[in-house]
């Protein structure tokens, strides 16, 4: 699939749909899995409290695949995001309930770059605290 948007037609400031991401204890368990990082302050909550942390965490590449989903979904093509980088700034702590955690992602076209591509700046917050800083990626529009 290609992106479907077109680079003339995107201004700076243009603003992505922001989207919201459930995170449960079942979803680490499936995430460890697919991705093999066993790490027990993902899924021990006496571990994770030992080691100083509040409570299980989340996995920092699934909070960062799951920020890129908002690009991904409005350029229409994983394979449009040329670069994307981030800072881990607060783990996103996902606790032992029904409710577990969400991510919350918006994003904006920060910068026209040549070549017909745009940096996109993203936030991505949980439990009201920014858990990505300096989220950016590059996307190759038509």
């Amino acid at each position: 699939m290609a992106t479907t948007i077109k680079y003339a037609d995107v201004e700076i400031g243009t603003e992505l749909p922001a989207q919201n991401f459930p995170v449960t204890r079942a979803t680490l368990v499936q995430y460890a899995g697919a991705s093999g990082d066993f790490n027990p302050i993902h899924w021990n909550e006496k571990f994770a409290v030992e080691v100083g942390l509040p409570d299980v965490i989340a996995h920092g590449m699934f909070t960062m695949a799951e920020a890129i989903r908002v690009v991904t979904d409005w350029a229409g093509d994983p394979a449009a995001v040329v670069e994307y980088g981030v800072r881990f700034t607060k783990p996103v702590v996902v606790p032992n309930d029904d409710k577990g955690a969400e991510i919350e992602v918006s994003a904006k076209v920060a910068a026209k770059l040549d070549d017909n591509r745009v940096r996109v700046d993203l936030t991505a917050m949980s439990a009201g605290q920014k858990v990505l800083g300096m989220s950016r990626a590059v996307v190759q529009l038509v």
